[in-house]
């Protein structure tokens, strides 16, 4: 019998999952500035080995980093702006003349409040407000200020010449091309989706493809100047992460947004009919989150012409995923083995049904991709024998979850003796209540089982009774979301699936997490042996 603790994924150890989004920053987004450093120096400092990010593509309607533009790109939303002042880009009078929305509301604290700590990370005016990003104030501004840095840019470039630019165009042109063109066009036409657009463009007729690249030149030039900055800048970042021991746990959602430079350029690769609209879309039938399923709207991959093609598309898209991140988390796995597709003209999910996806034909080719970097497969939801399979074949860790554990079920999955090693525990994800909202809303009937398993009824002890449950599990791994590290209610929630508006908003006060926060992580990795 083989030794399985070779094949473990992980050793055991401990991560921090937070959104480059609610990063702190003073324009009104988070970015790859000096806080995202400090926040791998709290990280590091509280003896953890893992960051996870939320998708970093560039968002669209509704700004979900799950529906991006481009699976490729990334978000110029989190280029910081301070660095290209730095660069002499821009001037700081120039970027602080724009109201970036600070989107904060008041909330009680104490005078001894003990979110006050003496890192300069932690120093904050807004004391007792909670912020949010106001992506609308993001929109109408941040294009305007990168623009500026664009032609400062170009003079500079006349000037020296900047051979990093050429390289990074010359290396991602099977991808940035067609994203820079697509941005291009669609500011051209109102920032409407691609279906919109005039027919000879949005069928890209050879024709069309010539005439919006020469006529849009100079705008599909900013598009290429806005990724080279920002790969620049997160290149940067994860150096400074992985020299100080912190790896990086990116999201990738496994599927592609329609209105997105990845359906325009391969439509041939989606289950298109002949005016290019999805014929069905994904989702996932009622459950937990929502009684009437989720309708996510994605189009369905066409399977069948992607494997006749050898997934060279996904093969590409996971070596990129590869060259950002230390490891991969594949959102929604199950949609591999099976997928959900809905009728498009249904206005829920509560009608449609599975079909084989390729399973072990794509994971071959991912696996090739990826090299020696990990997966994270999140498996949730409805449980299918042909997934378990899959992901033991593998190796791939699967999560658990502990706000799914308290039913008082013996045979849920995600209580935490019935884990093995090899699996990533959760406290809850982006799409979860927070721990400390969880509980809050929730009777004392509701959580009987609960108090009895977790040993209090106290709940301002219980969200702390969580983590030592979750630290002290057999599972290798175990992240949490720095909302519940901070013990904060459901006005921190990050998303509530099926629903528009009020979602990936929230953020990180920069005086938030202290010294005690750092003390309490350390605690709990040398009692339940996470270094």
């Amino acid at each position: 019998m083989r030794d399985q603790e070779k094949y473990l994924k992980f050793k055991r150890s401990a991560g921090i999952l937070m959104a480059i989004s609610s990063i702190p920053s003073p324009y009104g987004i988070g970015t790859f500035g000096k806080a995202a450093y400090e926040f791998i120096d709290f990280v590091k400092a509280s003896n953890h080995k893992y960051w996870q990010v939320l998708p970093l593509g560039p968002t669209g309607y509704g700004d979900s980093p799950y529906q991006t533009c481009s699976v490729f790109a990334g978000n110029p939303y989190y280029i910081d702006l301070d660095i290209l002042v730095e660069e002499g880009l821009l001037t700081k009078s120039y970027v602080q003349s724009f109201d970036w929305g600070d989107g904060t509301i008041p909330v009680m604290v104490s005078e001894n409040d003990s979110n006050q700590g003496d890192h300069e990370f932690y120093r904050d005016e807004k004391l007792g407000s909670q912020s949010y990003v106001s992506y609308e104030k993001i929109f109408l501004s941040r294009f305007l200020v990168l623009a500026t840095a664009f032609e400062n840019f170009k003079s500079k470039r006349m000037e020296n010449g900047y051979k990093d630019y050429d390289d990074f165009v010359a290396t991602n042109d099977d991808w940035l091309e067609d994203y820079s063109l697509y941005m291009a066009c669609k500011a051209y036409f109102g920032y409407k989706d691609w279906d919109k657009w005039d027919d000879e463009i949005k069928f890209r007729t050879p024709e069309a493809l010539l005439k919006y690249k020469t006529k849009l030149i100079k705008e599909i030039e900013f598009w290429e100047f806005c990724q080279f900055e920002f790969f620049k800048q997160w290149n940067n970042l994860k150096k400074y992460a992985n020299d100080n021991g912190i790896e990086i746990i990116g999201d990738i959602p496994i599927y592609t947004a329609l209105d997105s430079a990845d359906v325009w350029a391969n439509t041939k690769m989606y289950q298109l009919n002949e005016k290019l609209e999805p014929i069905k879309v994904a989702g996932v039938p009622p459950d937990a989150f929502s009684a009437l399923g989720q309708k996510w709207g994605n189009p369905i991959y066409d399977w069948d012409a992607m494997e006749n093609d050898r997934f060279s598309w996904w093969g590409k898209r996971m070596k990129n995923a590869a060259q950002m991140y230390d490891i991969i988390r594949i959102d929604h796995f199950i949609g591999i083995v099976k997928y959900y597709t809905i009728p498009t003209e249904c206005l829920d999910a509560r009608i449609g049904e599975y079909k084989t996806g390729p399973g072990k034909k794509l994971t071959d080719v991912i696996n090739e991709a990826i090299g020696e970097k990990k997966i994270i497969a999140e498996n949730l939801g409805v449980a299918i024998p042909e997934v378990e399979e899959l992901l033991k074949e593998n190796n791939y860790p699967v999560m658990e979850v502990l706000e799914f554990a308290f039913d008082g079920n013996s045979d849920n999955p995600h209580i935490p003796y019935n884990y093995e090693k090899n699996s990533v525990v959760y406290g809850g994800t982006h799409d979860n209540e927070t721990l400390q909202g969880f509980f809050n809303e929730r009777n004392d009937q509701e959580l009987e089982y609960a108090y009895d398993y977790l040993g209090t009824r106290d709940k301002n002890l219980i969200v702390d009774q969580v983590f030592r449950s979750a630290y002290g599990s057999v599972a290798n791994l175990v992240i949490f979301q720095v909302q519940d590290i901070l013990k904060l209610d459901n006005s921190a929630r990050m998303n509530f699936p099926s629903t528009l508006g009020d979602n990936w908003k929230w953020r990180l006060r920069s005086n938030q997490l202290n010294d005690s926060h750092i003390n309490n992580l350390n605690y709990l990795v040398r009692i339940f042996g996470r270094k």
